[in-house]
């Protein structure tokens, strides 16, 4: 029988093709491309190779900013992995079990911050830690803890981890649901058998449950490195686009807007924020290739 041409496939991925192309293909070329120019003051653009990346990377007037908001972009990464993604699993886990009472409420309560925009987020923080008139110091003291009690916000030592803190407060639900989809997907029979067996709780969800949820692991792994070096909303919204004090928020999100928008006294350029930009996307590449290449290939040979 002769095989006819599919095209009902092609008239389903002809509109998401083309609007995929339009917000998100082209412009990405685009700016790779606005990257290798410069503008005068004319606005004219002109080639100029690699300029701008030499710029941003080894001139002292760029480069200083630039590697600034690199590291604390990698330190705003690592807290997430060290504190959201951990307790993500905790509370999963916690969830996952049979007979908890009231963990739809508890569930819903966790996930509700992730629905709520980031600027009221930064906002309700900024009302609570506020030195002037804000309720934190008050909680503090309730507890007997009054003295440990300072501006966070406005510290250049504890700022960016205050920051971070707030994020992962408000976006732990995410790997949380993540996981928790995972250890439901367990079978069933796997777990009763092993406690037929006579292995604890503990021992099951070692030997069991995390080798089966370890593909998930990873996509939360993955999500978070892009989530987070893709992050700007809470910074600008808490710290405005100097990301104070004295850019120890600066992360490369800010950076790229200041370069691309300008702000104050710094002149805004279309082809250095491109570059930054260009950067950006090149760091999140190089992660998740690195990720798919040392570590989702080795889970998917131990799942075979």
């Amino acid at each position: 029988m002769k095989k006819t041409f599919p095209w009902h496939i092609v008239i389903f991925l002809t509109p998401a093709l083309i609007i995929y192309s339009m917000f998100s293909a082209l412009p990405l070329l685009d700016t790779l491309r606005l990257g290798f120019y410069t503008t005068n003051d004319a606005g004219a653009h002109t080639f100029a190779g690699l300029s701008n990346y030499y710029t941003i990377l080894f001139d002292s007037d760029w480069s200083a900013a630039f590697w600034n908001a690199m590291l604390n972009n990698v330190k705003f990464f690592a807290i997430h992995m060290l504190l959201q993604n951990p307790i993500g699993l905790l509370l999963a886990t916690l969830f996952s079990l049979k007979g908890l009472r009231w963990a739809r409420t508890y569930r819903t309560l966790i996930f509700l911050p992730t629905l709520l925009s980031v600027v009221i987020i930064g906002f309700i923080w900024q009302l609570i830690l506020s030195p002037l008139w804000g309720v934190g110091e008050k909680l503090m003291e309730f507890v007997g803890m009054a003295d440990f009690f300072a501006p966070w916000l406005g510290q250049q030592s504890t700022a960016l981890i205050t920051l971070a803190l707030i994020s992962v407060w408000q976006y732990i639900g995410i790997p949380m649901m993540l996981i928790y989809a995972a250890l439901l997907a367990v079978p069933e029979e796997v777990l009763e058998a092993a406690y037929v067996e006579g292995a604890s709780a503990w021992r099951i969800f070692w030997q069991i449950k995390l080798p089966l949820i370890l593909p998930t692991l990873g996509l939360v792994t993955i999500l978070t490195f892009v989530a987070n070096f893709n992050a700007f909303d809470l910074i600008y919204s808490v710290k405005g686009a100097l990301a104070g004090p004295n850019y120890s928020t600066d992360l490369l999100g800010t950076f790229f807007y200041r370069t691309f928008f300008g702000y104050q006294a710094q002149v805004g350029s279309p082809t250095m924020g491109a570059a930054v930009a260009t950067l950006m996307f090149l760091v999140i590449l190089l992660g998740v290739g690195v990720y798919f290449y040392a570590i989702q290939r080795k889970l998917t040979r131990y799942a075979l």
